[in-house]
């Protein structure tokens, strides 16, 4: 738990094999906050339960230094042959750890993809590369962003749908050092 000065109201998440987390607003009161734990006790064990590994991920099998350098690669081929398609241009690709995010794109066209989307099948893989290459164009997540996106990949439905149904246990997904 953590006060913070700049919440507004409290949030409670239940990370995937992690602790539960609350942020309340500084000044909140540990009765409070004991109260609101006590209330949300049986949300917390609910969240608990949806949380039943189904990728049969193996920590042992890769490190993050061989998915980074796999991810660069399969993102960075997928991005030239999306781009080309699309009639986009970006400037570079980046592989990171984010903890809540698939892929970003940033104003200068920096095109930055999290590190784990290499262990998502291909085609989910294919569709978040597809999305950022779309927001060259249409910065927004608009009704004609989504047409854009659409007509390059018709199926996006899908693979988005993968990502919120395995995307949770896929993010928390630690591999061995």
């Amino acid at each position: 738990m953590r006060w913070s000065p700049r919440a507004r109201r409290w949030r409670l998440e239940v990370p995937w094999g992690r602790a539960p987390r609350l942020t309340v607003p500084r000044g909140t009161s540990r009765d409070e906050v004991d109260r609101l734990l006590e209330e949300k006790r049986p949300w917390i064990a609910a969240q608990r339960l949806r949380q039943v590994p189904r990728l049969c991920l193996d920590p042992s099998a890769v490190s993050e230094s061989e998915a980074r350098a796999t991810a660069r690669e399969l993102v960075s081929t997928l991005a030239r042959e999306g781009a080309d398609r699309i009639g986009v241009e970006y400037c570079r690709i980046r592989i990171g750890g984010q903890r809540t995010l698939w892929g970003s794109c940033s104003p200068r066209g920096t095109l930055s993809f999290n590190w784990r989307l290499v262990l998502a099948p291909l085609e989910v893989v294919d569709y978040v590369v597809v999305h950022e290459l779309c927001h060259l164009r249409v910065p927004n997540h608009s009704r004609r962003f989504w047409a854009l996106v659409e007509r390059h990949r018709p199926h996006w439905r899908e693979q988005r749908g993968w990502l919120r149904d395995y995307g949770a246990e896929l993010l928390a997904f630690e591999p061995r050092r």
